[in-house]
C-alpha cells in the first residue's frame, strides 16, 4: 500500500478490507494495511466515530466484522486507483474514450462519480489519451459472455451456436470449465460433446448460447490458462504438419500455442495442429519463423503456403526495371 496514504484514506481501505473479508484480527488488519496493530484499530476507530458499526469479538474466531445492515459509503478510490482503472479501460478497449460506446459510457460515469481532487486526472486521461486498436484482438457480446460466465459458475451445460472464421457454423453442448482472457482475446475453455473433446472457443463467435438442464463436474486440477495454451492448436477444421530443419529447443520461442504442438524428429522437430485459417497461417505465423521448414500436410495449408511464397518471388525483380 502506498505510504502517502492519509489516515481517511486508510480507513476506507479498511472498510473494504472488512467487507470482503469480515472476521479479520487486528494483525491480520494491520499486514493488509501495512502499518502496526494499534494503528489499525486506530483506523477501526475511526470507521466507528463516522457512524459505521464495526463489531469485534475475541477468541479463535474472533475479529473485527460488519454489523449486518450496515450501510457502506460509496466506492471510494484513490487517485492512483482511477488513474489504474481508466489505464486499464483504455488499454483493454480502445474505443473507450468515445461517449458513445457503451464501456465508454460505463466509463464516464464512474469518472464523472470521482470527488474532484481524483477525478481530474482520471478524466484528462479519458479525454486526452488515444488508444491505438490491436488487430488481433476481439470485443465478445457482453451478453453472451456474461451467460458464459454465469454457466462457468453454476457448473451447468450449455448449447452454444458456433461461426469459425472461415464462416462454418455448428451447434453443440458444451461443459463450461473457464473464460479465459488471453492477449486481448476472450476465449470459453469446455469441453465439447460434440467432439467428445477439450476445445476452446472464440467467444465472439459465439453467436448464441441456451441453457440445458444438465450440471456437471469440472477437473478438480484445472488450471484454466495453462490448458487454453495446451489446446488453441487443436480441434479445427484444417489439419497442420510443418516440418522444421532446426532442434526444437531453437523452434519453440517462435511458436505460438495456437500453431499446434511442436515434437523432435530426426530432421530437426515437427509441429502438429489445426487451424481454421490457412492464410494467417502461413503469411503471419510461419513467415515469421526464421528456420527452413516443410509443409507436409494438410492440403489447405500447403496451397496458402504456395501462394505467399508465389507473391514473394514475384517481388523480386531485377533490379533495372
Amino acid at each position: 500500500m502506498p505510504s502517502d496514504l492519509s489516515p481517511t484514506s486508510r480507513a476506507l481501505r479498511a472498510l473494504e478490507i472488512l467487507r470482503t473479508r469480515p472476521g479479520m484480527t487486528a494483525g491480520q488488519l494491520a499486514e493488509r494495511l501495512g502499518v502496526t496493530e494499534r494503528a489499525a484499530r486506530r483506523y477501526v476507530g475511526i470507521l466507528r466515530e463516522a457512524g459505521i458499526q464495526v463489531e469485534s469479538s475475541r477468541g479463535p474466531h474472533g475479529g473485527y466484522r460488519l454489523r449486518r445492515g450496515t450501510k457502506l459509503p460509496p466506492i471510494v478510490f484513490t487517485q492512483a486507483e482511477a488513474l489504474g482503472l481508466v489505464m486499464a479501460v483504455l488499454d483493454g478497449q480502445p474505443a473507450a474514450t468515445e461517449a458513445d460506446d457503451p464501456v465508454g459510457a460505463a466509463l464516464g460515469k464512474v469518472v464523472e462519480a470521482l470527488p474532484e481532487n481524483v477525478g481530474r486526472q482520471a478524466a484528462a486521461l479519458r479525454e486526452h489519451a488515444k488508444a491505438a486498436p490491436d488487430r488481433h484482438s476481439a470485443s465478445p457480446d457482453p451478453a453472451i459472455t456474461g451467460a458464459l460466465v454465469a454457466a462457468v459458475a453454476a457448473s451447468r451445460r450449455v448449447l452454444i451456436e458456433y461461426r469459425s472464421e472461415a464462416g462454418n457454423a455448428w451447434k453443440s453442448e458444451v461443459d463450461p470449465w473457464s473464460v479465459v482472457v488471453r492477449h486481448g482475446r476472450w476465449y470459453l475453455l469446455c469441453h465439447s460433446h460434440r467432439a467428445d473433446a477439450i476445445r476452446t472457443y472464440r467467444i465472439d463467435r459465439v453467436r448464441t448460447v441456451g441453457q440445458t438442464e444438465h450440471e456437471f463436474e469440472p477437473p478438480h486440477d484445472l488450471d484454466p490458462v495453462a490448458a487454453l495454451e495446451e489446446n488453441l492448436g487443436t480441434g479445427w477444421e484444417f489439419p497442420t504438419h510443418v516440418v522444421f530443419d532446426a532442434p526444437l529447443t531453437e523452434v519453440q520461442p517462435w511458436i505460438r500455442p495456437p500453431m499446434g504442438r511442436l515434437h523432435p524428429s530426426a530432421e530437426g522437430c515437427v509441429l502438429l495442429g489445426s487451424t481454421s485459417n490457412p492464410a494467417m497461417y502461413a503469411q503471419e505465423w510461419l513467415a515469421a519463423v526464421p528456420f527452413g521448414f516443410r509443409v507436409r500436410g494438410g492440403d489447405e495449408l500447403r496451397a496458402a503456403v504456395a501462394a505467399v511464397a508465389t507473391r514473394f518471388a514475384a517481388a523480386l525483380v531485377p533490379a533495372d526495371e
